[in-house]
């Protein structure tokens, strides 16, 4: 086994080198090698071939190679085992390989190399005219005439040339050549020599030159040696090709160089009947003939797992899985997407086939740059303020109230206020807009008035200008209750554009757009697709985008699923749900170049200098400031009282009374409840009180009618009485 190494192999390069060692072994056993044959180095092989002789099969008789190092064996590498067929089906000159006969020393010279070339004439000699002349090469202008010459003399019919005699050859005849000879003394002659003239003729050397091309393009020259015209050296020269093959099993066609060391022999007639797969990229089958279709193709590679479609198709599709290809073609979509509201937000490209019917539902703008990108495509637009704003004189915003109606007119540009007369005007551009007024109620069968009421409204229409970086809320207003059909809507509007769907496609099963209560058109899309189906239901059809999907078929040779005289009846999807990877790459395509919103302008320097002056931040207080702020904070119980909520003085407080020495105060007046108040509580009714009850017992001898008091009763009288002196 034979490995070529880009770089010095690994403990890991080395177990795959023992893997495809037991692997070329399997392979030998597996594979007819004939026995006796003996291989030819690849470039030799590769160069007696012509590309009008290709294909051609090629049998790896020993070597393994790699293209490319052993640490990156991705499946993009080109791997030969002993045994391996290999079909040639193109070959493209790369280079030259030109080689000194005296030391071996090799070099690559590209094929544009502009240096010439001498033919080295052969030192055997050719035994017959016939063979010095199927060397030479055919179909180049300089290839005659050339010179010979011939040991011997030569006698033809009455004619004799003495032996050494140069001889050149004028032209070539069916069955002879016509030479020219100089004899003496500047006597010049012609005979012709048949082909089949025995002898023994040596070439002379020629004064013609040669590019690498010319001798590329000749098979008879490439056979030849030459020397440069700067050197006596000679040289073989030998192209290089860049080999264009087919091996079994294999994704794509693989290119690798015919100076490959690897031995091989032309198994070309004995492997007639061998089938060599043939992959197929998806674009690469829309460049095939419309007569390969319908065909039975082979799934090699499928469609990765993220991929953009969610279809119910999609996960059917596995490696060996048959598929048939009923044509090929352009189909027309819309792209829809859901509410944004939704928990998952769905995307749909649903064909222009579709025959449910929607309604036009209005729009909600969320800026003026929005509207105004909705204007440019459709122009005349009514919208109904959804959110009040306030109006900033500074940056040009109008005020706009809930409820107002304006219509979109055109884009011009407005000068923004300015603060003083000294600074400079901005222009920005704006939406130009009318304000409509409501119409006033009055009588209805007062048909003068109505015109005068008309005459007075188209009078007070407003005309307001919005920035277009205002940040702002809309809704459209419209007046249309008409149902479409999808192909309708694509004719008589443009997208973006919302819809609601209020009629189910009845000729599909389950529809998935039922459901959603607003809908959104992106915008329309065409793609080249492949209308396939799978073996067992040919009638139930679905679309392929060659550009979305990355996959890789061969052609089969078996039979369609139906008789030949009985297509089937196919029923296409006309709604294929994407994910948001499809949604987003296709705002992509569409909007690469699109202007980004504008920004609002920079404030001007005189409102914020303004605005600096106005506030002066706090300074830092000093020890002066400090020891001031500690006597200010103790305040007078004066300045205290005069603290009050209305900034009124007090009155001042009255005079206190006269108390003379000799007498004892006066006695302040007792205070008698008229009204006892009364606990509002209930008493406990269940809890037994013992309530002492004092009787007093009237002296019936007494004169007095009072009764009598207790002298504990009259001790505290008296103490009570004597503590309120003091008080």
């Amino acid at each position: 086994m034979f490995v070529v190494f880009d770089k010095a192999p690994s403990f890991s390069a080395v177990l795959v080198i023992c893997y495809l060692s037991l692997f070329c072994v399997a392979a030998r056993r597996d594979t007819a090698v004939m026995e006796g044959e003996t291989g030819l180095p690849l470039q030799q092989l590769i160069a007696s071939f012509d590309n009008k002789c290709l294909p051609k099969i090629l049998q790896v008789i020993s070597g393994v190679y790699f293209q490319g190092s052993i640490y990156e064996l991705s499946g993009s590498e080109v791997c030969f085992c002993t045994g391996d067929l290999i079909k040639v089906i193109n070959m493209e000159l790369q280079s030259v390989c030109c080689e000194y006969i005296s030391n071996k020393e090799a070099f690559e010279l590209p094929i544009s190399h502009t240096g010439l070339y001498k033919v080295v004439p052969e030192e055997m000699p050719y035994s017959t005219i016939e063979e010095m002349v199927s060397l030479r090469p055919v179909g180049l202008d300089s290839c005659l005439p050339f010179t010979f010459t011939s040991r011997s003399k030569m006698t033809l019919d009455n004619f004799t040339l003495a032996a050494g005699r140069e001889l050149t050859v004028l032209s070539v005849e069916k069955d002879q050549v016509r030479c020219h000879v100089r004899g003496e003394q500047d006597v010049s002659a012609e005979v012709c020599i048949p082909l089949s003239f025995r002898g023994e003729f040596y070439e002379c050397e020629s004064e013609e030159c040669f590019t690498l091309g010319e001798i590329m393009s000749s098979a008879c020259l490439r056979s030849r040696k030459f020397r440069t015209t700067k050197c006596e050296r000679p040289l073989i020269l030998s192209p290089i090709y860049q080999v264009h093959a087919i091996m079994n099993l294999r994704k794509n066609v693989f290119k690798f160089s015919s100076s490959s060391e690897v031995d091989v022999i032309d198994v070309t007639e004995q492997c007639k009947d061998v089938a060599f797969v043939t992959p197929f990229s998806l674009t690469e089958v829309l460049s095939q003939p419309d007569e390969s279709f319908p065909v039975v193709v082979e799934v090699l590679e499928y469609p990765q797992a993220d991929s953009v479609f969610t279809c119910s198709w999609l996960p059917e599709l596995s490696k060996s899985k048959h598929l048939v290809f009923h044509k090929k073609g352009t189909s027309d979509w819309i792209l829809f997407s859901s509410l944004k509201s939704r928990k998952v937000q769905q995307y749909f490209l649903v064909s222009q086939q579709y025959g449910g019917r929607f309604r036009r539902r209005p729009r909600e703008f969320n800026s003026v740059y929005e509207l105004y990108v909705a204007s440019v495509q459709a122009p005349g637009l009514r919208l109904s303020v959804t959110r009040s704003c306030e109006e900033v004189e500074e940056e040009g915003l109008p005020a706009l109230t809930v409820g107002e109606q304006l219509e979109v007119m055109h884009c011009d540009t407005m000068e923004l206020p300015c603060g003083s007369s000294k600074e400079q005007k901005q222009s920005v551009e704006a939406l130009i807009c009318h304000r409509l007024q409501e119409p006033d109620e009055g009588d209805d069968d007062d048909d003068d008035d109505d015109d005068d009421k008309r005459v007075q409204q188209k009078d007070k229409i407003e005309v307001i200008s919005l920035p277009l970086y205002m940040q702002a809320h809309f809704m459209e207003v419209l007046s249309d209750n008409k149902k479409y059909r999808l192909r309708d809507l694509d004719k008589e509007f443009s997208f973006p554009l919302d819809v609601k769907i209020v009629n189910r496609d009845n000729e599909m099963e389950t529809d998935p757009l039922v459901g959603h209560t607003c809908l959104k058109i992106e915008g329309a899309i065409s793609e080249p697709i492949i209308q396939a189906s799978f073996p067992h239901r040919p009638d139930h059809c679905f679309k392929i985008p060659t550009q979305w999907l990355s996959m890789s078929v061969s052609f089969t040779n078996d039979p369609l699923p139906w008789p030949s005289d009985q297509p089937p009846d196919c029923h296409v999807d006309r709604v294929t749900e994407v994910t948001d990877t499809f949604f987003y790459e296709y705002h992509k395509r569409g909007n690469s170049d699109a202007a980004p919103p504008p920004r609002p302008p920079k404030r001007n320097l005189s409102s914020s200098d303004t605005s600096r002056k106005s506030f002066k931040p706090p300074k830092k207080p000093t020890k002066a400031d400090k020891s001031k702020l500690r006597q200010d904070e103790s305040i007078t119980t004066t300045d205290f009282a005069n603290l009050t909520i209305n900034r009124k003085k007090r009155p001042p407080a009255p005079p206190p009374p006269v108390i003379f020495e000799d007498q004892p105060p006066p006695l302040a007046p007792r205070k008698h409840s008229i009204d006892v108040t009364t606990s509002k509580a209930l008493p406990n009714m269940y809890v037994k009180r013992e309530v002492s009850i004092k009787t007093a017992v009237a002296d019936v001898d007494s004169d007095h009618d009072y009764e009598t008091v207790d002298d504990s009763l009259l001790t505290m009288m008296q103490e009570s009485q004597n503590n309120v002196k003091f008080y």
